[in-house]
C-alpha cells in the first residue's frame, strides 16, 4: 500500500496522469446511469459488476449490457443534461494543480465519449486527452452499436492506450489511476501500486543495471 508522502511524490515526478472516469473521477457507474435512465437498471447493474471483476471479456459485456439498454441519442443527451455526473470531492482541485504543472492529464474510460467528453469540459481537459466508447445511431437517432474498434471497447484496451501516449508523446513517467480490472489491465506496461480503493499504476522507463 503506498503512502499519501509517496503518492504525492509520484504525481510531482509525472509528466503524464491518465485518470479512469467511472467511479474514480466522477462518483457513479456511466453505463449503469444510462441503464437507470432506459428503465433496464438492475439487470444492467449485475453484468456491470462482473465485468468490473474481470469475470466477462470486456466488449462481451459492453455489448451484452448495450443490447439491453438500447440508447438512443436523445437518450443519452438528455441524461447528460438532467442528470450530469458527480465529480468524485477533491478532483477538480488535483487535475487544476497537474495542469499548472504542466502535467498532461487524459481520460481513459472503457464508458461513453458523450458523457466523458462533458466531464472533460467541466475539468478543462481538452477532447483530444479523451479516450472513451463511442455510441453509433441510425439517421432517426436510435442505437446502431458502438465503434469496436476503439481500444477501450476491448479487454487491455487502456494498456493500448497508454502505450500509444507514451510512444507518441515519449513521456518518461504516465501514471494511471483506477478502481476495476479493465485498469489493472494496465499491467504491463505499467507497474501497480494501490492507495484506498483506487489502484495508480506506473509506467517509467526500464532501470538498466
Amino acid at each position: 500500500m503506498v503512502s499519501h508522502s509517496e503518492l504525492r511524490k509520484l504525481f510531482c515526478s509525472a509528466d503524464a496522469v491518465c485518470f479512469d472516469v467511472d467511479s474514480t473521477v466522477i462518483r457513479e457507474e456511466g453505463i449503469d446511469e444510462l441503464a437507470k435512465f432506459c428503465g433496464v437498471e438492475d439487470a444492467v447493474s449485475e453484468m456491470t459488476r462482473r465485468a468490473m471483476g474481470g469475470a466477462v471479456p470486456f466488449k462481451a459485456a459492453l455489448t451484452e449490457r448495450l443490447a439491453l439498454i438500447q440508447p438512443s441519442r436523445e437518450q443519452v443527451q438528455r441524461l447528460i443534461a438532467e442528470h450530469p455526473p458527480h465529480l468524485t470531492p477533491g478532483i477538480r482541485e488535483l487535475v487544476s494543480r497537474l495542469q499548472e504543472r504542466n502535467v498532461q492529464v487524459f481520460l481513459i474510460s472503457g464508458g461513453f465519449r458523450s458523457i466523458v467528453e462533458h466531464v472533460a469540459s467541466r475539468l478543462n481537459i481538452p477532447s483530444t486527452n479523451v479516450f472513451a466508447n463511442r455510441l453509433k445511431f441510425y439517421f432517426n437517432g436510435e442505437y446502431a452499436g458502438f465503434d469496436e474498434m476503439q481500444p477501450t471497447a476491448e479487454s487491455g484496451g487502456k494498456g493500448k492506450v497508454i502505450k500509444l501516449l507514451k510512444e507518441k508523446f515519449h513521456f518518461k513517467k504516465i501514471v494511471m489511476i483506477g478502481d476495476g480490472a479493465t485498469d489493472m489491465e494496465a499491467c504491463p506496461p505499467a507497474v501497480c501500486m494501490k492507495c484506498a480503493r483506487f489502484f495508480f499504476l506506473v509506467v517509467a522507463p526500464a532501470v538498466n543495471s
